[in-house]
């Protein structure tokens, strides 16, 4: 593929990554063979049509290790699952005077979810900082994770600075003093193994767009027992049992989360492109990365006019996101600098503007990895930098 006339070096993948072309092959089945609404006819089509999503939902929950299928909920995305936990399960169990935690590195899906909770519940809404080395702080941790606490809400790996949390940890510590945690997977699941029973985690979110899959499905895992306890967020079809004038009962998980038609073509892709990462495996998803992630930061450590951040943390706590800024270049003239020259990379805040607030920062560059990429794709990004200054006049 090529961008501006050059071969284009795709470091967005954080954003979103590209399709391999058994997951747009999956897609295009299902609609040219199989297209037919699911759970609603005993007609062939449609019993295609739900074997599709159902046997996804199976696959879902082998690649997670959740112990059900009804504990896989699918949602147009990652931010509509934490909204569903949020809401669903938030406004309910929060009252006044208890307290929401989170990190201050949450993208804004796992961010503003908690604000609107805490303000509808009287609650306080705390925030764990970063130590000296972008890490979240301990100190931090123990101090604001007490009796208080009813929801600890955490991304797995930093969107902006990629390092990952102790969520095994976290979640030990969560469920000591009583709270319930909800992890962010969107970074994580894609790039290293997760398993929702040994992170002991109550609620966890990911995106397939950010794993090869299409846009407009995402899942949310829960545990079965807080599910079952939770009301439905969205109403109307396929998630009732009987409907009379004035009263409703709601259908068994977890289809009581599931109102209205179903992105089946959109399950299919996510179910093809398990069955790519699965090929691969995930301890090569994760050599890969780590070489171009490794050699990226020794190289951007060798310009004297790039800054940092994330970056002083052992490597082996850091996946392929490197975030930077080119001194006296606003992020978005690097971005727009480095377009031309065939190399697509990130530029802005990220949604994670109390981060940017807390690193000083207005907005940043971030380049990003996903195992396609190749150590030419890295060497394109540092020589394109290297141009940033001269085209702006500045060297």
């Amino acid at each position: 593929m090529k961008m501006n006339g050059h071969r284009m070096a795709y470091l967005d993948n954080s954003a979103t990554t590209q399709k391999p072309e058994s997951v747009v092959r999956a897609i295009c089945g299902y609609y040219g063979g199989c297209n037919a609404n699911p759970h609603r006819g005993v007609y062939e089509l449609s019993v295609k049509a739900t074997k599709i999503y159902e046997d996804t939902r199976v696959k879902v929950q082998k690649f997670i290790n959740a112990k059900s299928p009804a504990e896989i909920i699918f949602t147009k995305n990652a931010t509509e699952a934490l909204n569903l936990v949020a809401f669903s399960y938030g406004l309910h169990n929060v009252n006044a005077g208890d307290e929401i935690l989170i990190t201050i590195t949450e993208h804004h899906s796992n961010l503003v979810t908690w604000q609107m909770v805490a303000k509808a519940k009287g609650a306080t809404l705390n925030y764990i900082y970063l130590d000296a080395d972008g890490n979240l702080s301990e100190k931090d941790i123990a101090e604001k994770l007490t009796s208080r606490t009813k929801i600890l809400a955490v991304t797995q790996i930093s969107n902006v600075l990629g390092l990952k949390n102790d969520i095994k940890t976290l979640a030990a510590q969560a469920h000591e003093v009583g709270a319930v945690i909800v992890a962010d997977g969107a970074q994580s699941v894609p790039h290293i193994p997760v398993d929702v029973q040994d992170l002991d985690v109550d609620f966890l979110a990911f995106s397939a767009h950010k794993m090869l899959g299409p846009m407009g499905v995402g899942v949310l895992y829960g545990r079965e027992k807080i599910l079952e306890n939770m009301p439905p967020f969205l109403s109307g079809g396929d998630m009732i049992e009987y409907v009379e004038e004035q009263d409703t009962t709601f259908a068994e998980l977890p289809n009581k989360f599931e109102a209205g038609t179903q992105n089946v073509g959109g399950a299919a892709g996510l179910s093809a492109a398990i069955d790519y990462i699965n090929s691969i495996g995930f301890s090569e998803i994760e050599r890969i990365e780590k070489e171009l992630t490794d050699y990226a930061i020794d190289e951007l450590k060798k310009i004297p006019y790039v800054e940092l951040y994330g970056c002083n943390s052992a490597r082996d706590n850091k996946i392929g996101i490197i975030t930077f800024n080119v001194k006296e270049v606003h992020p978005h003239d690097v971005a727009t600098i480095l377009d031309s020259e065939g190399v697509a990379i990130r530029a802005g805040h990220h949604c994670a503007q109390p981060l940017m607030n807390y690193l000083g920062q207005n907005s940043t560059c971030r380049a990003s990895f996903y195992f396609y990429n190749t150590i030419d794709d890295v060497n394109r990004l540092i020589d394109a930098i290297k141009k940033v200054r001269t085209v702006m006049h500045l060297n």
